[in-house]
């Protein structure tokens, strides 16, 4: 975890692998969170991203 430069920690989604910050609604909970939208969460990212994979590679 490191953190921005305004002083806020950011951490690397789960699902996307994507960079995301901390956000005041996670306050409480921020070492609990893994995932930077609930898409991610829910597996739908990874999906699209397999399917788009699989047609560029197929084409």
């Amino acid at each position: 975890m490191s953190r921005t430069g305004g002083g806020v920690p950011d951490k690397i989604c789960a699902g996307c692998g994507r960079p995301f910050a901390w956000r005041k609604k996670w306050a409480r909970c921020w070492e609990e969170v893994r995932y930077c939208s609930a898409a991610c969460r829910e597996g739908r990212y990874q999906a699209a991203t397999a399917a788009a994979e699989k047609r560029r590679k197929g084409a």
